[in-house]
């Protein structure tokens, strides 16, 4: 019976033993193990043997969900931390908050358990003062409107500082820049003020073109209007002209015909002459109302044509 409890007992202790001695790394995991306090192997993913009792698993800090914890697994992934709200000045004396996000990933487990205390608060301290001594280089309008600048430089400073601890810093960020409320105010102001100037200037340059565009307008019309004046006159001149030329041919071939009626002894003139006369008289004639007449002042010259027009009537 009792040999039976004593195999039963060594082999629970072989289980126990077999269980510390094998360990199971999971992928993207290490371990550092130490021998009797001092280093002796870094685990890689998947089984590895190690002597219990002797062999140890080194404990390091990690930070989970903002809080330091102690494990004895290494991750390494890449890893963001972010860090809460920080005030920093800068250059021109502005104080505001400052939340960064840093990304970064461990490449050397050993550097990155024996170089460096606690990994997650250096890099956390290390990150918080080279931000402030960034952001204390640039002035406010700079800092707003630079966080790629900012996260450049960053970058830079954390990933040499953070190289002899094993760790590679990719990127950092700039999640929140929250400057004093009433430098807002006054910000917004400005913009507003900016804005409001922006639409004046716009507004003028439309008005200023639109004049500009006016005057242009009525400039073509005025000269489309003097061009058709201008072709009107013309038109209306030639017109005239035509007219009074038809006019005078037409004269011509009724003085002709005119001459061949009355003959050559008879001069044209006197019978249109007398036509005329006629005309006249019988134009003062019509109407009931006083007529007055006046007779030229030569009254020889008068008696004159009546006489060649007496002298015509006789001819026909």
């Amino acid at each position: 019976m009792i040999a039976t409890y004593a195999l039963i007992a060594v082999v629970v202790l072989a289980l126990i033993f077999v269980k510390m001695a094998v360990v199971i790394i999971p992928q993207s995991e290490t371990k550092i193990i130490e021998r009797l306090g001092k280093y002796y192997a870094t685990l890689k993913p998947g089984i590895n043997v190690i002597i219990p009792i002797i062999d140890k698993a080194k404990n390091v800090v990690t930070m989970t969900r903002g809080r330091y914890m102690y494990s004895n697994n290494i991750d390494l992934r890449e890893q963001v931390y972010d860090f809460d709200k920080q005030n920093v000045i800068t250059k021109d004396n502005i104080q505001m908050q400052i939340n960064a996000l840093l990304y970064f990933q461990i490449v050397d487990p050993f550097k990155s358990v024996y170089e460096i205390n606690n990994l997650p608060n250096a890099i956390e301290k290390l990150t918080q003062t080279t931000l402030r001594n960034i952001i204390g280089e640039m002035e406010l309008d700079q800092t707003l409107t630079s966080r790629d600048v900012i996260n450049s430089k960053l970058r830079g400073v954390l990933d040499d500082a953070t190289n002899k601890w094993g760790v590679k810093v990719n990127r950092v960020e700039l999640q929140d820049i929250i400057p004093p409320t009433s430098v807002l105010q006054a910000m917004e102001k400005q913009m507003q003020a900016e804005r409001n100037k922006r639409a004046t200037i716009l507004t003028s340059e439309g008005d200023k073109q639109a004049q500009i565009l006016q005057s242009e307008g009525d400039k073509a019309a005025t000269i489309n209007r003097a061009e058709a004046d201008k072709q009107q006159a013309i038109l209306k001149a030639e017109g005239e002209a035509t007219a009074r030329i038809r006019k005078a041919e037409a004269e011509a071939v009724a003085i002709q015909k005119i001459t061949d009626a009355v003959g050559k002894s008879t001069n044209p003139a006197n019978y249109l002459l007398a036509q005329k006369y006629i005309q006249m008289l019988n134009d003062v004639a019509q109407g009931d109302k006083t007529k007055t007449v006046f007779l030229p002042y030569e009254a020889s010259n008068l008696m004159g044509s009546i006489g060649g027009i007496k002298e015509l009537f006789k001819g026909e």
